[in-house]
């Protein structure tokens, strides 16, 4: 398989290293992926692990692949729940501003971050983005909710579309362009996705939703692609430039997140509403 450049990914990549490293728990890096990429992140100056999980197994592993750990913090912890909720510990205690998923199950982690009286909850519900660098697109494109959020309200849509448009902003996107997507691009009241849609839009409009532009419902064809956008006739600030794109459902954010992964060979995955950012990757891709 060719090589396909990642010009937005190099950019963002730049851009975090001019920033100071951030304090990053690194939940049970007890194999070669999760610990080579931390350690690589701080390679790079873009992190400051703290690699928590069973301090033997870990040295064990950066010993079979030859990763020099010396630099960094070991946090002991018995195995991958407790590396969960210590990494999610340091968190509420300041000591790190990002959780990174090592190896253990995505719900292990999920679960530390959202108990209620030792997690890393908000007032807003906790979601999940995809930032994607395709190339074939000439934009960053976020696509949420495709890992925690399975039916989600309209209330909790309001959440799940801020906290994208927080992220975008810390992305250095200043007013991103939200399409909030559905099976067809015009409102049908047999259709409540598209009714919620609307509703979005019309929240936005009143202020309830801030710092982006919103636009729905929309079909995924007309939100990123400006041709679609103007053979169905849409005149939109949004519809064929979305840089961010909010699903009617979970199992269509899946299906599409990862078919655009294995074709576009990057995706970086994060949850947004805690009182701290987390890396996740649950399929069998590179964070």
């Amino acid at each position: 398989m060719s090589e396909r450049p990642h010009h937005k990914y190099d950019a963002l990549i730049a851009h975090c290293k001019a920033l100071p490293a951030t304090a990053c728990a690194v939940a049970h890096p007890c194999d070669e992926s999760s610990l080579r990429g931390a350690v690589e992140a701080a390679e790079l100056g873009l992190i400051r692990p703290i690699l928590v999980g069973p301090s033997a197994r870990i040295a064990a592993v950066a010993e079979q692949f030859r990763i020099d750990i010396a630099p960094f913090e070991v946090v002991d912890a018995p195995h991958s729940v407790a590396s969960a909720e210590t990494a999610v510990r340091l968190a509420r205690e300041g000591k790190a501003e990002m959780l990174m998923k090592g190896s253990l199950h995505s719900d292990e982690i999920m679960a530390a971050v959202v108990k209620r009286e030792t997690g890393l909850r908000t007032s807003r519900r906790v979601s999940h983005c995809f930032v994607m660098d395709v190339p074939a697109i000439d934009r960053v494109v976020i696509i949420t909710d495709a890992a925690v959020n399975i039916f989600p309200t309209l209330e909790d849509k309001v959440h799940i579309v801020q906290n994208a448009i927080d992220l975008a902003h810390a992305l250095g996107m200043a007013q991103p362009r939200v399409a909030i997507l559905s099976a067809m691009e015009t409102i049908n009241p047999k259709v409540p996705s598209t009714i919620e849609a609307a509703a979005l839009c019309k929240m936005a409009e009143r202020g309830q939703i801030t710092g982006g532009v919103l636009d729905g419902p929309l079909a995924l064809d007309n939100a990123i692609d400006l041709g679609a956008a103007k053979i169905k006739k849409i005149t939109s600030s949004v519809a064929g430039q979305a840089g961010l794109s909010g699903f009617a459902g979970w199992h269509p954010s899946v299906q599409l997140s990862f078919g655009v992964v294995w074709r576009a060979h990057f995706t970086a995955p994060v949850c947004r509403s805690m009182a701290t950012t987390a890396s996740v990757m649950g399929c069998g891709g590179s964070a």
